[in-house]
């Protein structure tokens, strides 16, 4: 078996300052592919996707992926893995997850887009509102609602359990927090989506869906993936430190999501779902 990789990878640099120059180390995010393959106990398996991400929380990543994209609910996950298949060398067993299903591998015919994506570009699986409404409902208005402080709190407390972050200075982060601010679990990886599926896998596999009455926060900007992947997992709100994308202002609105933008320092947009911003 050779060496798992971890989130982080060591490289000598040479820093330039004015007309200066020194050699050292530098520490960067790791980035490596992770083939998500799935099995049934009549030795059927089928690859679903292929993804660019960070090391780290990768059965969570699986299995977040599979239920943002409506391809396999956590209860028909019995097992998830490491591959040992023989076809897999031995230098891409940490890089292959197998998940092993309760039953037959369904018919999924929509998984012939599911190919290489990047981390980057995020496997959205979905080209239109149109699949949404037929995949998901609108979330339920509650009683979650928020204070402007809480808000503004929001980054701070994210950055603050980025720890690879810290490092390397390359990672996106999602969060998942309670309408007082309690962060509950935050995921790091090169791809924002992936950060998501991380969060939701985690949540997924630990029984706690639909995440109704919980925050999630997101670095940089608020995607159509990133929305997507919310819906599916049953957040009401989404709070992004920079801009979302007009298709995300979409599905926020039809689905009666919250959206906050360009969370700042005391300054916010919201873009949707104002009405759970207590100010």
């Amino acid at each position: 078996m050779s060496e798992r990789p971890g989130p982080t990878a060591r490289v000598r640099v040479r820093e330039l300052t004015g007309a200066s120059a020194r050699d050292r180390r530098d520490d960067l995010a790791t980035e490596e592919p992770l083939e998500i393959r799935l099995t049934s106990l009549d030795g059927a398996r089928r690859t679903v996707a292929i993804t660019m991400r960070t090391p780290g929380h990768d059965f969570e990543l699986a299995a977040g992926f599979l239920h943002a994209e409506g391809l396999v609910t956590p209860g028909r996950i019995a097992a998830i893995g490491y591959c040992t298949d023989e076809d897999v060398p031995p230098e891409a067993r940490y890089n292959t997850v197998t998940v092993r299903l309760r039953g037959p591998i369904p018919d999924l015919p929509a998984l012939d887009r599911h190919f290489l994506t990047s981390s980057a570009c995020g496997v959205c699986g979905s080209a239109s509102l149109d699949v949404l409404r037929d995949r998901c409902r609108p979330v339920p208005s509650g009683d979650v609602e928020l204070t402007p402080e809480v808000l503004y709190g929001l980054p701070d407390r994210l950055r603050a359990a980025q720890g690879v972050f810290g490092k390397t200075g390359g990672l996106h982060a999602a969060g998942l927090f309670t309408p007082e601010g309690e962060a509950l679990a935050v995921r790091e990886d090169v791809g924002r989506h992936n950060a998501v599926d991380k969060l939701t896998g985690w949540a997924a596999l630990a029984g706690r869906l639909p995440l109704d009455r919980h925050v999630l926060m997101v670095s940089g900007r608020a995607s159509y993936e990133i929305m997507q992947k919310a819906l599916a997992a049953g957040v009401p709100v989404v709070c992004a430190v920079s801009a979302p994308s007009s298709l995300a202002v979409d599905v926020a609105r039809e689905f009666g999501m919250t959206l906050v933008g360009f969370l700042r320092g005391e300054r916010c947009n919201v873009y949707a779902g104002h009405e759970r911003v207590r100010a």
